[in-house]
């Protein structure tokens, strides 16, 4: 069958518009369900409200960052405007727009849902499992298609309008830079109301995790959204962007252009349809176990993956070697979602040795939970290694005669593309994480019975184990999305030497021994603990000082502490709190890296900066896994001591449990998965700025 590029363009187009359909219909059917309590009605409201107020202020704030990096890009990238190239500006300007409002409009759709099938999902708690189960699932479905949608759909119009494919890395470091951000922000926001409600509450007061007397539990639940909802889904969606933007740069700088880069589209586009099936096979019987049915859709997914493209594959002509490192990809984004799943899940021996640990006191809890994450980073770091490489050596014979390095790298994108196939699906099960969390309080705020509360506890456990393998998940495919960029900056390099007729030799790899790379290896491997760093204090100032106000309302407001009828906190001054500090800490956090990857570039050039990116990618990729895993393990340690173990609540392995989650939040929930994103914006940014570390650099 003869291949056609825009066959494929329009077929990604296509699918990503039944996505859309999708995820319209599954937005009306979560919105159908029936909820008639006033008083959740009233607490989703206030969770609804907070949740946008957050947004709409992060994004005016952002605006403002996009606004100066697109005025930096039309007059620098590709290359100064000032050497004729004012159109290629043009449209990466445009491009780094494009990529900026796709994900903006993600994250705001992830929002829009959540907040409702919050509500749909705590009434539905009162009638079953089952209901609760769909509503939630269904809810984060809609994220998942709307994501997922998103990113093939831009992907593909700016090849198709621009047929430039060095125009698609601006498109991405749009989608990176805002997703760095909205990462950031979320996930400061979230763990400041997070670590302040059970401070104040569990270890203070010994009251319930969702007791409406805590002024912070309204913007815990926000921050579930903003952090979890709009900030995953925005990282995925910049991961989903980036590998396939990487794949096709390289793509088009091969033999047969066309024919690789409709391979890439098509394989895309099939991972997409992949998940709108899996989607809708979703299901759980009465009294089921929703952990179990929610891996059940992943497996499903992967096989019809697996299946449709091998027969595309077949009915097309493409590779089948390429085919090979695409499964590869997929096959250890599974197994590192397994490995992950052992450090974190509450029926597994890590969990439930630091559990015990924990009635010996707070130390024990962090010195053990620690030795867990360590430990669990290196399943992920090898399968990323073995992935990488067995994708490497499977592909790079194709490019036999002087191109096997190209073609290897080639096959590591699709390595990338083929572990985030499924993404669609991944991300689905990730928001469904924390639809049911603030199901679980709007159930307890409601006094919806004890019955639906332990539904809910049962989803929200369930949405713990499956966000911490969606982490691990993105981080792994982050971890070969970067290589893969790696790859592609090595392709803009080389093509910027063969434009501009440099007689310097084309770069194959990066010699470690070479002082200039080792230089660049360092400073890139010093940014993920700084960057963490930088995230982790910005929750620590802005935690204290919600604490000080949760402090003050307890102590002036006659009655809170005694939970008298008619008498509540003032929820909006801590969501206040928790917008303001995150508003104030996000943007220097993600600056660092930029700022840093430019400098390498100027004081050392294209090997300095291919070293920087080499350092950031092992370094953050440790960093991102030990604080994801042991931030994931602490949270599920402390409701395994809640689920009535080793004392129980109140008992005080259960105090230290809560510290150890404490601990762990902003690990998991703000640095951790906030890494992934900051090493795909160094390598994006590498790539835009190669032309100008080949002609403007100290060595």
């Amino acid at each position: 069958m003869e291949n056609s590029l825009t066959f494929f363009q329009v077929l990604s187009i296509a699918i990503s518009a039944l996505a859309f359909a999708t995820a319209f219909w599954l937005y009306r059917w979560v919105s159908s369900q029936p909820s008639s309590n006033a008083k959740v009605a009233e607490v989703g409201q206030l969770i609804r409200s907070g949740a946008n107020t957050f947004l709409a202020k992060e994004y005016k704030t952002l605006i403002r960052f996009c606004l100066i990096a697109s005025l930096l890009i039309l007059v620098f990238l590709p290359s100064p405007i000032w050497k004729d190239n004012v159109l290629d500006n043009v449209v990466m300007a445009i491009a780094y727009i494009a990529g900026t409002v796709f994900s903006a409009i993600a994250g705001k759709i992830g929002i829009s849902i959540a907040t409702i099938a919050n509500i749909k999902s705590a009434e539905a708690a009162t009638k079953g499992i089952k209901p609760s189960f769909m509503a939630g699932y269904r809810g984060g479905a809609v994220m998942g298609m709307a994501v997922v949608g998103s990113s093939l759909f831009g992907i593909s119009l700016v090849l198709l309008l621009t047929g430039n494919t060095t125009a698609l890395l601006g498109f991405s470091f749009g989608a990176s830079s805002l997703a760095l951000f909205a990462k950031a922000g979320g996930g400061i926001f979230t763990k400041t109301a997070d670590v302040s409600a059970d401070l104040a509450g569990k270890v203070e007061m010994g009251i319930p995790e969702d007791d409406p007397r805590n002024p912070a539990v309204i913007a815990d639940n926000v921050g579930d959204n903003v952090g979890d909802v709009a900030g995953m889904g925005a990282d995925l969606f910049d991961s989903n962007v980036a590998s396939m933007a990487a794949a096709l740069v390289m793509a088009a700088s091969l033999g047969n252009p066309e024919k690789n880069i409709a391979m890439v589209l098509c394989y895309a586009a099939i991972g997409l349809l992949a998940s709108i099936i899996g989607v809708f096979t979703a299901n759980m019987k009465e009294g089921g176990d929703p952990t179990r049915a929610l891996n059940t859709n992943t497996y499903v997914t992967t096989a019809i993956y697996g299946i449709l493209t091998a027969i595309a594959t077949y009915v097309f002509d493409f590779n089948w070697r390429i085919w090979a490192a695409s499964a590869i990809g997929l096959l250890v984004g599974v197994i590192i979602g397994i490995a992950t799943d052992y450090f974190t899940n509450d029926n597994k021996k890590p969990v439930r040795a630091v559990a015990k640990a924990c009635e010996s006191g707070p130390a024990f809890t962090i010195t053990s939970g620690v030795s867990y994450g360590l430990i669990s980073t290196l399943p992920a770091m090898v399968g990323i290694g073995i992935s990488a490489l067995a994708a490497y050596k499977i592909v790079a014979p194709i490019g036999a005669g002087g191109n096997e390095v190209a073609y290897g790298m080639f096959g590591i994108s699709m390595a990338a593309v083929g572990m985030l196939s499924i993404v669609g699906m991944i991300i689905s099960n990730d928001a469904y994480g924390p639809i049911v969390d603030n199901a679980r309080g709007l159930v307890e705020m409601g006094d919806l019975g004890d019955k639906a509360l332990e539904i809910t506890d049962s989803l929200d456990s369930a949405g713990n184990t499956v966000k911490a393998i969606t982490k691990g998940f993105s981080i792994g495919a982050a971890g070969l999305t970067v290589i893969a960029l790696l790859g592609a900056f090595m392709t803009e390099v080389n093509d910027a030497i063969a434009a501009m007729g440099l007689n310097i030799e084309k770069i194959t790899g990066f010699d470690v021994t070479n002082p200039t790379v080792f230089f660049g290896l360092l400073a890139g491997a010093a940014i993920p603990p700084v960057f963490s760093a930088m995230l982790m204090l910005g929750v620590d100032r802005n935690a204290q000082r919600m604490l000080a106000e949760i402090h003050r309302q307890f102590k002036e407001i006659a009655g809170l502490k005694e939970g008298e009828p008619g008498v509540k906190p003032e929820y909006d001054k801590c969501i206040e709190i928790a917008t303001a500090g995150a508003l104030k800490e996000l943007i220097p956090a993600g600056l660092v890296a930029i700022i840093a990857t430019l400098i390498v570039g100027f004081v050392g050039g294209v090997h300095a900066v291919g070293g920087f990116i080499t350092g950031n990618i092992v370094s953050g990729l440790i960093f991102a896994l030990f604080m994801s895993n042991a931030g994931g393990l602490w949270d599920n340690t402390k409701k395994y001591i809640e689920a009535g173990n080793h004392g129980g609540k109140n008992s005080e392995a259960h105090k230290a449990g809560v510290v150890g989650d404490t601990v762990g939040d902003p690990f998991k929930d703000t640095a951790g998965p906030s890494i992934n994103t900051q090493i795909t914006v160094v390598s994006l940014v590498a790539s835009l700025t190669a032309t100008l570390f080949l002609t403007l650099s100290i060595f």
